[in-house]
């Protein structure tokens, strides 16, 4: 048995599926991020109540999942910040590091960390940056056996889609997964590919690794549940959805709507039900 399958274990259900909520995006510095976690205590409660297998939330914030006493979502710790995410790139752009976040992992009792890996047109030196975070990551998380979920993202141009949007050529996130594995992820965060029946490449170029994808901008209820449905039947692992559950109107019910389709086999359409 691996030393990180006990901690993946606590994040990933018996049917070796998953959903993590991320709540962590106060952590970069954006406006708009801020919509519906303004309270992050009281945001982070309803998800908490919702039930899903894991939260993603910053060094800084963890504690409002891990004080919350008996069962709970799993805590996926955010280890990178960056300023990458405006619609205009500032002079100098970075992509840091906490420092000693195993050692932070490990006293917050988490289940695993989270570290992006960037592709972003024309910024060759933030790919560098990510992958030196990694290394230096990997080579304390796996003497300690905490799990690394490698996040490997491409961008669309800042000025065109302002920033962290999602470019969902299989051609250009296949290589990234790709890479991400060969760096020893223990769990892959991809964005979406623009048709989900090309996913199963990108499943293949994980190697067995697990696969969640992400969510990206805010989007309808029908069109999130049906995209999360077509990809669970290309053989991901589960989600890790952000904003189209923290800025919904009702982010327990569809954190529920969500849940039935990674863990129950549900369609859209019957997802649809917990909505109502």
């Amino acid at each position: 048995m691996s030393c990180v399958t006990p901690r993946l274990n606590r994040m990933f259900g018996s049917d070796g599926k998953c959903f993590d909520v991320a709540i962590d995006h106060g952590f970069f510095n954006e406006y708009g991020f801020l919509s519906g976690i303004e309270d992050l205590g009281a945001a982070v409660k309803t998800v908490v109540d919702a039930g899903p297998d894991a939260i993603q939330l910053t060094l800084g914030q963890a504690r409002h999942v891990q004080s919350v006493p008996g069962d709970k979502p799993s805590l996926v710790l955010r280890t990178d910040v960056a300023n990458v995410y405006g619609k205009e790139l500032p002079r100098s752009i970075f992509s840091l590091a906490v420092d000693e976040v195993v050692e932070h992992a490990l006293r917050l009792d988490a289940a695993c960390l989270c570290v992006n890996l960037f592709r972003m047109p024309g910024e060759p030196e933030i790919h560098e940056q990510c992958i030196r975070n990694i290394i230096k990551i990997k080579s304390t998380s796996d003497r300690y056996g905490m799990p690394v979920m490698i996040e490997p993202l491409v961008f669309q141009p800042n000025e065109k889609a302002g920033g962290y949007m999602v470019d969902g050529d299989v051609k250009k996130i296949s290589p990234l997964v790709r890479q991400a594995v060969e760096l020893g992820a223990d769990v892959i965060k991809a964005d979406p590919t623009d048709d989900p029946a090309d996913y199963p490449e990108v499943v293949t170029n994980a190697c067995g690794i697990p696969v969640l994808v992400r969510g990206g901008g805010r989007v309808s209820d029908d069109e999130i549940l049906k995209r999360t449905e077509a990809l669970m039947n290309q053989g991901v692992a589960g989600i890790v959805y952000g904003r189209n559950v923290i800025q919904h109107d009702k982010p327990a019910a569809i954190t529920k709507a969500l849940m039935a389709v990674v863990h129950d086999g549900e369609s859209a359409s019957q997802a649809l039900s917990h909505l109502k």
